[in-house]
This record gives C-alpha cells, structure tokens and sequence, in this order.
C-alpha cells in the first residue's frame, strides 16, 4: 500500500502528510464508513503536536464535505479514542498521532464503530477509494446535507471511569511512591488523575507539553530520566508512556528499566494465577526466547505474530486469547481495552506488585531474557527479502552458532531492522558486523 503502514499512515507534518493529504483519506475513509452509519458521528482526538491544528481541521473539512457530523474531543490517548468511539455510538474514530515519534511526523489512525483498528483489508479498500477522483468528486454534498462538527471537553471523565474499574475493586495504590513521565503527551491530564484518584503518591515529569517537545528526550523511549528520578526520590515504581499513551515502560525501585518481555511475562502469569487468562499468549516474532521458555515452565502457551499490536489483537481473537503484547511496550488486556493500552498495564502491573507484596525489581526478576542486539540500518532500497540472494544461506549459518535473528523493514523510514539473540553476548557484537556488511551491500546496489 503507498499510504498505510504498520499503524495507519504516518510520515512528516507538512510534507508527505500535509493538510491536502489528511482531507482527502478522511473522505475516503468517510465514504468507507457511510455504507454502515448508524449515527453519522465520526470521533476524532489528537496527540499534543503543533500539526496536530493543520491535521485535525483538514479532517474536518474532509469528512463534513460529505456530509459526516464530527466529535472533537482534543488530546487523548489513541486507547481513549478506541475505548470513546464505541462508547459514544460513533460510525468510527480517528486518532491524530505519530506515537513515540518526534513532533516534526504526524499520523492518522482510524477505528471502526466497535473500536478496533482496522484491517488491511479495509486499509487497502480506503486507499482504493483516496485515488478514485470520480468517487470523491460525487460524494461531496451540499446545502442543509454537509455535516456540522462540535469540540466536546468532558468525555474524559468516561475513559477515567473505565481505567479505573480495570484495578481491582480491593486494592488501593495508597502504599506506593509513583512516578509518571507522560512525555508530554496525550496522557498528561488522564495518568496523574487516574493514579491519584486511586491513592497513590504521585510524581509526574514532561506534562508541559507545547506542541514541539512531546517524545523529546523523555517518555516510553528514553526512560533514563525518569530512572534517576525513580532512585532520587526513592519512589516505588516509575511508569513511562510514549506520546500516545498506548505503550508502557516500567522502571523498578533501583531505577533499572524493565526489558518488555519480562514485563510481558510476569503480567501473563499473574492473570493464570487468578485464573483470568483464556486460552494462550501472543507475542511478536521479536519477541525473546526467554518469555516462550518462562511461559511455557508455567504451563502457558505462546504464539507469535507480526510486528504492530493489531496483529497481536488479531491473534488474540483468533485463539480466544485476552492477553499479548510487544517487547515495545504496547500490552493489550483485551478484557478492558480494544488496542494496547499504557495505563491499564500500569495498573495491572501495580496491582501485581500489591496483591504479591514484592518489589518492583523482585516481581520482574522472575525472567533473565537473553541478550538482544537491535542495529538500525540505513538503505537505499527495500528488496523483497526472501528472494534476496544469500540470505537463506546467512540464517543458517547464524543458526547454527545459537543466534536466533529477525530481519524486518521498518514501515515508515528507509531502514532495516536487525535483531539477533544469544545467550552470548560477545558472540552478538562479532556476528552483528557480518550481518550488517551483507545488507549493506545486497540493500545499496
């Protein structure tokens, strides 16, 4: 697809996703969604980016050209949007974010009328339609049929209640010292009330944001503040989120941040423990072979899928599973949330630490993951991988040294992803060098 990747489209503010581009799929995407309106209400939230602005009013424009009524709601997590869009009866949401990107990108998801993100089924079928002039041209509407928009301010006091009712009803966080950094994000408003409104001694860090720093130097992908603000301050537990709020990074009490698999692992077991989790696991395939072993001593199953929680939903559904997630942060308890949600796995991870009164560091120091060596790697073109010549031959041979690897194309840049795990980790460095000279030459001709 030219518009779609992993998480719906994304790609810089103001150049590939200007304002003419956001108007356009949002008619596109509205004359997908007119064959099943019930309301003819169409959600849309925003993360804290200045585009943000230029995004949300072309969208707008879009969707009210054809005769859409649209709900503006303002920053929210991309789970509130899922969460909001079914609670509040709409035909579909839509979500302005580039997740734990820096402000500069920009991107659009979208939800259908239940919450889920789409498939790329639909994805393609929205696309089909973005180029259809004709189509677009005959749906435009005019006098007393074009549609109306209102901004409404208080549905965050909705997504609040059902955050809440995910903890359990017979524990409190009055015991704990917690810090957020909301990486002045969707989530500066909603995590902080959520956290106190349950008791908990709340520190919060980046919650100014002003339209350019969200993601900058804090937040899900760079923890290292928030772990020296966690020892500092001798606090108990510090939870970081990403721009959007849909992805969580735990830093323990001795200021160590957690690897995401054993995060995975140890929430997975807690829900066998009290008998909630349905049928198996599902991970990603970048997932570590510590988290399948570890599951598998406690009698769980794993499955694995693509990178991108909609595929780990997907799987969920397909295996009548309720519990998965990504080494990334983006953990999904199906059972409250319809997409990876940050602060449901923050509170399910605190009532995980209350219920068994261990220490942050004791709970995830159940699982040792193997070591992981993850290099970005700059090309200029992206082949087909399995008809590269050579490769086969290089997996094999990685293979047989005890190094498990995982190549991939990120969605949105000119990279490729290079992951390999042993329980070595010089044998990781010298072997990295090998891998990386081989795609730099197959992938720069």
């Amino acid at each position: 697809m030219k518009l779609f990747g992993t998480d719906g489209v994304r790609g810089k503010a103001g150049e590939f996703l200007d304002s003419f581009l956001a108007m356009r799929l949002a008619m596109a995407a509205g004359i997908y969604f007119k064959d099943k309106a019930i309301t003819n209400n169409i959600l849309v939230g925003k993360d804290t980016r200045k585009s943000g602005y230029m995004i949300e009013n072309a969208i707008v424009s879009g969707l009210t050209s054809i005769g859409y009524n649209v709900i503006q709601i303002g920053p929210m997590p991309t789970p509130a949007i899922a969460f909001l869009t079914e609670d509040m009866r709409c035909d579909a949401g839509i979500m302005i974010s580039a997740s734990h990107n820096a402000y500069f990108d920009n991107g659009i998801k979208f939800f259908d009328s239940h919450g889920n993100k789409l498939s790329e089924e639909i994805e393609e079928k929205i696309e089909q339609i973005y180029f259809d002039d004709k189509l677009l041209e005959s749906s435009k509407v005019t006098m007393e049929q074009i549609g109306r928009a209102k901004r409404i301010d208080d549905v965050i006091g909705r997504y609040i209640v059902s955050i809440k009712n995910s903890f359990p009803k017979d524990l409190t966080l009055k015991s704990l010292r917690v810090v957020l950094d909301v990486a002045h994000g969707a989530a500066y408003k909603v995590a902080p009330t959520i956290f106190k409104e349950l008791g908990a001694e709340v520190i919060v860090m980046s919650d100014t944001p002003n339209g350019l720093n969200i993601n900058d130097n804090c937040g899900a992908l760079h923890p290292a503040n928030l772990a020296m603000e966690v020892k500092k301050l001798r606090a108990d537990v510090g939870f970081a989120f990403d721009g959007d709020a849909d992805r969580l990074v735990v830093v323990d009490e001795k200021g160590v941040v957690a690897n995401g698999d054993s995060l995975l692992g140890v929430l997975a077991l807690h829900l066998k423990e009290q008998g909630k989790l349905k049928s198996k696991v599902v991970a990603t395939i970048m997932s570590n072979g510590a988290l399948k072993e570890f599951l598998n001593k406690n009698g769980i199953e794993l499955e694995t899928c693509n990178v991108g929680d909609k595929f780990v939903l997907e799987k969920l559904k397909a295996c009548g599973g309720n519990f998965g997630g990504e080494q990334s942060g983006h953990i999904i308890f199906s059972d409250y949330a319809k997409t990876g949600d940050g602060l449901i796995a923050a509170l399910q991870f605190s009532a995980l630490m209350l219920s068994k009164k261990k220490s942050a560091s004791a709970v995830l120091g159940q699982i040792k993951p193997y070591p992981q060596l993850l290099h970005n790697l700059k090309i200029s073109q992206k082949k087909d991988l399995n008809k590269l010549k050579g490769l086969k031959e290089l997996k094999v041979e990685l293979d047989k040294k005890g190094i498990n690897s995982l190549f991939r194309y990120s969605g949105t840049e000119n990279l490729i992803r290079l992951l390999l795990e042993a329980k070595d980790s010089k044998l990781l460095e010298k072997e990295m060098k090998g891998v990386e000279a081989f795609f730099r030459k197959v992938l720069n001709d």
